[in-house]
């Protein structure tokens, strides 16, 4: 959503008297102090046409901004898609917030808009309602000679069959694309077709794939907030809202595989150090402008609250040294800002450029971009929603109230622009209309091969295959690429071409083709493990990990103990040994030589973290006793032990490890005991051995009783056990570790564990905004699932208080019906202070 989570408001300038607010902000953790000071005064700014915004306007020299739709013909828009024709697609939110409590949001108001430029000078003359009635629509992307729209929770497909520019064809592709009536800043946006052939979103853990005509639901993570854009080579790319670019620096779905690895360096890696904003005025109404923290003593914002939409630009008609930088729209400072980015051994950096100002800015405080896209004519689009209020009522604070009324930016919130950002040269560059020819992945413009590629996959037309393969020959290392993906797509990728491309003397092209390759090429892919660049190493480490065979996995051990102290090769193994780590480690282990041990002891150590999250005590066990066979004091002994010692996956996580509990006291410990004799080794000894308990431990509580299930609570866990995996595992996984940004773990989850009516409320009605979890806070809407009956509902908390270890008490269907009855005439979703305060007395205030 356009509207981030501390985002600012307005570009306020604060009036000078202290004054109370009416309590208008709906979440009372983000409302912030209800006495609040405005400093500053200026009248109320009068909205301008958009004629006199562009007046506003202050863009990098060699450059010029160009309109090229605005109201009445589009209101409120926050997304664009062009097709192939060089139409465009405009999502427009037209029932956000029309007012301070949020009026609008349930009204079918919305729509999709077609744009047309039919004398070719650039603007935008007609418009049709391609789709209209639509609640709080989010997205939009032209695929398959149509466009998938979100409006939540479902995803569209939505075609024009009779050409007339409006849509007479509407399939619904999935039902969990947001939430109907969820908070709008929190849920899945902006599906972007990839380079590996599949459709990406922001804030949604799925990939969807169309092969045959028929949408196919693939693995993947959440990602970003707002946006989500590819690089040359298919990164992806996405922001938080305080947080301006971020990047999976290897492919996200690998590391589905492995739920435990959660701090990787690898995914959602923050490429950006540096985020000073030089706004072109004062800026000082925002959410936290409160903090002082917040603003310079200009007014002006410091860093960014508000990022949105972010693009790394891939168009032909900016110069060279712009191509490939990043655009990144700041609504909240009324700015959009450049980055400068570079690549070393597949890390990526993003500069900052400014110094003190930047690539466009405005002093109209409704200046709101929301997004940036490329286009047809390789310019850069920028999306304006233009209007006073952007934070959602949910987040708004009570001094951000403030300025909004004082300052009258209520209204208008019908209005909306976009914008087209091109060289200043006297010639405007001409839009390509794409096909499905081959030769089109030749086109310097990005945004063409991107579009060239999706017509050819989504058409599954074999008459392309000859020239994609010519292609590979092409001196272009970006057209190889193209076209080795394309083929991939039309199942036309074949060992021999495969093998040709692991030899390519581009390494974008070699990871590519180590990512393409099956397991019927895993003898290649082992030979290919004295290669140097760290990129295709990572890439290596994935797929022969992923076969689980003992060539490979002795492959990747080789491959390791030269390259472990690289974090994208180290992750990149990780990714495939869930399960297999102390087996691995002993592998590995047998690799030790006097010249490899620093890159040896760097993967041991997060193999024996691995264990520690896991909360396994098998596994742990086998690790300590690799660890006692080691020499007394050795580097792999010590690195197994420091592991072993992590308390949590989340760093920053309070919550005290699970005891794992063995059948007696392992011998290895006098072992480790005995060895581990300095400071700091005893103190992580100490750490280790304080996580397990067995019958007689000196200290121990008594061993957790486990209570057998009888022969009606089996049934139940039975019935449990189906509809969770039918129901529940797309969002929580088969083993329960839940997926980041979409679902917390349920493994060892207090929530779980501890009283069986929390999540048996959870599960009728839902629970709404952010929750912790382990530790760690969840910001997400869980949808209640009314069609479950109480017995599938007993059925399901039995299963999962009994599944993964666990040895909770099972729930009974008459104590589901209790509840249910209890709660009987809830409509909303609970939220986390709410089911923490069930059964205590209101507050005497």
């Amino acid at each position: 959503m356009p509207s981030p989570r501390f985002t600012t408001l307005t570009s306020l300038l604060l009036l000078t008297t202290p004054f109370l607010t009416p309590a208008l902000a709906i979440n009372e953790k983000n409302a912030g102090p209800e006495k609040v000071e405005l400093k500053f005064k200026l009248p109320p700014p009068t909205p301008l046409s958009w004629e006199e915004e562009m007046k506003t306007f202050k863009i990098e020299k060699g450059f010029r901004i160009e309109l090229v739709a605005s109201e009445p013909m589009i209101e409120s828009p926050i997304a664009v898609s062009f097709d192939d024709q060089g139409r465009l697609y405009v999502v427009e939110m037209r029932g956000y917030m029309h007012d301070l409590a949020g009026a609008g949001e349930t009204e079918p108001t919305g729509r999709i808009s077609l744009l047309e430029d039919t004398d070719g000078d650039g603007r935008m003359d007609k418009a049709t309602a391609f789709l209209d009635k639509l609640v709080m629509p989010r997205a939009v992307m032209a695929v398959n000679g149509g466009v998938l729209v979100a409006e939540p929770p479902n995803l569209l497909f939505c075609k024009d069959t009779d050409g007339d520019g409006k849509a007479d064809v509407k399939e619904v592709v999935t039902s969990d694309y947001g939430t109907l009536g969820g908070q709008p800043e929190h849920m899945a946006n902006t599906p972007v077709w990839a380079m590996d052939n599949a459709i990406w979103s922001a804030g949604y853990s799925t990939r969807f794939k169309l092969r045959g005509g028929v949408w196919q639901k693939d693995s993947g993570l959440g990602r970003g907030q707002w946006g989500l854009c590819q690089d040359n080579y298919g990164r992806l790319y996405f922001n938080y809202n305080s947080d301006m670019l971020r990047a999976d620096l290897l492919p996200t779905e690998a590391f589905t595989r492995n739920p435990l690895l959660r701090n990787a360096s690898s995914i959602n890696a923050k490429v950006a150090a540096d985020q000073t904003l030089f706004p072109s005025h004062p800026t000082p109404g925002v959410n936290r402008g409160y903090d002082p923290k917040s603003l310079r003593a200009d007014g002006t914002l410091t860093k960014p609250t508000g990022t949105c939409g972010a693009l790394i630009y891939r168009g032909d008609a900016f110069p060279a040294a712009y191509r490939g930088n990043a655009f990144i729209p700041e609504p909240c400072a009324n700015l959009v800002k450049r980055f400068t980015m570079s690549e070393n051994d597949g890390i990526v950096k993003a500069t900052n450029t400014a110094k003190t100002t930047e690539f466009l800015t405005s002093t109209d405080e409704r200046f709101r971009p929301v997004n940036a896209a490329d286009g047809p004519d390789g310019a850069l689009y920028i999306v304006d929603m233009y209007r006073g209020i952007i934070q959602h009522q949910s987040f708004l604070t009570h001094y951000l109230i403030a300025n909004i009324k004082d300052r009258k930016l209520e209204t208008p919130f019908n209005q909306g622009r976009i914008w087209r950002i091109v060289p200043d040269t006297k010639e405007r560059p001409q839009p390509v209309k794409v096909s499905k020819e081959a030769k089109m992945l030749t086109h310097a413009n990005g945004w063409v091969r991107d579009t060239a590629q999706r017509l050819i996959v989504e058409s599954s037309d074999s008459s392309a295959i000859p020239s994609l393969k010519e292609l590979l020959a092409s001196d272009s290392p970006i057209t190889r690429l193209h076209a080795l993906w394309t083929l991939d797509g039309l199942s036309a990728a074949t060992p021999d071409l495969l093998r040709t491309a692991l030899t390519d003397k581009d390494a974008q092209v070699r990871a590519a083709a180590v990512r393409i390759s099956g397991r019927d090429l895993a003898p290649d892919l082992i030979a290919l493990t004295s290669e140097k660049d760290a990129l295709v190493l990572a890439h290596l480490a994935i797929k022969l990990t992923s076969f689980n065979l003992p060539d490979a996995d002795t492959a990747v051990a080789k491959l390791l103990s030269i390259n472990g102290k690289n974090a994208l090769v180290r992750e990149g193994a990780l990714t495939g040994l869930r399960g297999r780590e102390a087996a691995f480690a002993k592998l590995l282990a047998a690799q030790l030589s006097k010249s490899n041990s620093a890159s040896i002891t760097p993967v041991i150590e997060a193999l024996g973290a691995l264990l520690a999250s896991a909360n396994k005590a098998g596994p742990f066990e086998d690790m300590l006793e690799l660890a006692a066979a080691q020499p007394q004091g050795g580097a792999i002994q010590v690195a197994a032990i420091k592991g072993l010692a992590t308390s949590s996956a989340d760093p920053k996580s309070k919550t005290t490890p699970k005891l794992l509990w063995l059948e007696a006291e392992p011998a290895t410990l006098k072992t480790l005991k005995t060895a581990m004799t300095d400071k700091t080794s005893a103190k992580l000894f100490t750490s280790v051995e304080a996580r397990l308990a067995w019958p007689g431990k000196p200290g121990a509580p008594p061993p957790p009783k486990i209570v057998p299930l009888n022969e009606a609570q089996t049934a139940l866990y039975e019935k449990g056990k189906t509809i969770y995996a039918t129901l529940c595992a797309a969002c929580h996984q088969p083993h329960g570790f839940g997926l980041d940004g979409l679902a917390p773990p349920l493994v060892d989850s207090e929530w779980v564990l501890g009283k069986a009516e929390l999540p048996a409320r959870i599960i009728m009605h839902g629970l709404a905004g952010p929750v912790k979890v382990g530790g760690r806070s969840f910001n997400l809407a869980m949808p209640p699932l009314p069609q479950l009956t109480d017995e599938d509902v007993a059925g399901v908390l039995t299963y999962i208080r009994r599944e993964w270890e666990h040895n909770a008490s099972p729930v009974d269907t008459k104590a589901v019906t209790a509840i249910r009855t209890q709660t009987k005439g809830r409509t909303v979703m609970w939220t986390e202070q709410e089911l923490k305060n069930l059964g205590k007395k209101p507050s005497s205030k």
